[in-house]
């Protein structure tokens, strides 16, 4: 019997046979027709008797008399779509090992009435049904979501930082891919916000800030605000090549605050070196913020309050699925064949990894118990409505980045 990874589409077994029975009807032996039903059944997995019935009678597929009613009713239904919307519409594949679980955090917080029924059938859907009951969402619709060479001194800098690339099965947290977003609209003259990200490649755990501008001091001030955050310990940071991280102000404060730290970079040119932040750039800033200008004081104070709640929803509530194997072809001319893991949110495969206090997780899980994901998906879009009415700075206008610098400390 063949693996049901390995299996033919119906389609392609009624190829086959088609292609096979006119040898099977043209064999003058027994035991040549023998051969080809053992050939047969070892390349469809179907039994001998089937066989024989398929390439004596009609192959082509008939419609259906009757079609196959619905397996799930209203109420699988209706727990799927609010638990979808809840997590921000995720695809099929990580929203649906995740029903079961968020089902019953949903009830707790009263959003939803469950029962053992539910809860069932929420645990055998399969991803196909989950596509259908979602449908397309796109996040418009619903979801919240010249070269210069560097001098010669910037040049010797840079050669002090080792280039790597961080293993996509790396398994200890705390390895840190770490780049900036530019909101700068459809002109990058002036001084405007930035969102510094920095992603956690064993878990997926996120966080990031902004800052207006990317001046080595608002650098260093987002770097702080996103150590006195994290729960993670920052083991490696691994930038790419831009000046707003490889400069000798932003080093000295890496290796003084992130002591022990290892400090790498991306390949130049090799965008995919950091493929997880920059997947992060779009999925989780572009998909949300979007693309417009935002150049003001006010509107980098209220970007940040709407990252500490974006961040809390993605970490303790959006699963994300992580590669576990990676396949090349014997020439290498066709691309990598990948398997993902089953979707998880970041604060579970935390905890899975036991890397942290068993004190500092429970904590962690209190604080998620505690938390609304629907309450907190609204305040993130009024937070998002209000940002976007905002407006942007005038010529005649001074912003004083400071005015936007260690708030986080008080």
């Amino acid at each position: 019997m063949k693996n049901h990874e390995e299996r033919m589409t119906i389609d392609e077994e009624r190829k086959y046979l088609h292609k096979m029975r006119i040898r099977y009807w043209v064999s003058k032996s027994k035991s040549e027709r023998g051969q080809l039903l053992d050939e047969m059944q070892e390349v469809t997995g179907k039994h001998r008797k089937s066989l024989i019935r398929l390439i004596n009678g009609e192959l082509a597929r008939k419609k259906r008399k009757r079609e196959r009613g619905r397996s799930y009713g209203v109420e699988v239904q209706a727990a799927v779509k609010l638990i979808a919307r809840s997590l921000d519409y995720p695809c099929a594949e990580r929203l649906e090992p995740n029903l079961g679980w968020m089902a019953e955090h949903l009830a707790r917080h009263e959003e939803l009435d469950v029962n053992a029924e539910l809860l069932e059938k929420l645990g055998r859907i399969s991803i196909s049904a989950v596509r259908r009951i979602v449908g397309p969402v796109t996040r418009i619709q619903e979801r919240i979501s010249s070269v210069r060479k560097p001098s010669r001194r910037k040049q010797k800098l840079r050669e002090t930082i080792p280039t790597r690339r961080i293993a996509w099965h790396e398994s200890e947290v705390g390895h840190f891919e770490t780049d900036t977003v530019h909101h700068c609209g459809i002109s990058a003259s002036g001084l405007y916000v930035h969102t510094l990200q920095m992603s956690d490649v064993a878990t997926g755990w996120g966080e990031t800030t902004a800052t207006l501008g990317r001046s080595y001091r608002v650098m260093e001030d987002g770097f702080g605000r996103i150590q006195s955050r994290t729960p993670l310990p920052i083991k490696e940071v691994h930038p790419d090549n831009g000046a707003e991280f490889l400069n000798a102000h932003v080093l000295k404060f890496w290796k003084d605050k992130y002591k022990n730290a290892e400090i790498s970079r991306s390949r130049p040119y090799q965008k995919n070196d950091n493929r997880f932040v920059e997947e992060d750039n779009g999925s989780f800033v572009r998909a949300y913020i979007g693309y417009l200008r935002l150049d003001t004081v006010q509107q980098t104070f209220l970007l940040n309050q709407i990252y500490e709640k974006l961040g809390f929803y993605h970490n303790f509530f959006l699963p994300v699925m992580r590669q576990k194997e990676k396949h090349y072809s014997e020439n290498h001319t066709a691309p990598p064949k990948r398997k993902h893991d089953q979707a998880r949110t970041p604060f579970d495969r935390l905890s899975e990894t036991k890397q942290l206090p068993s004190g500092k997780i429970d904590e962690l899980r209190t604080l998620r118990d505690a938390t609304n994901p629907i309450t907190l998906r609204k305040e993130i879009e009024d937070m998002l409505l209000k940002l976007f009415q905002l407006p942007s700075a005038k010529e005649e206008q001074t912003e004083n980045v400071f005015d936007t610098m260690g708030l986080w400390k008080t």
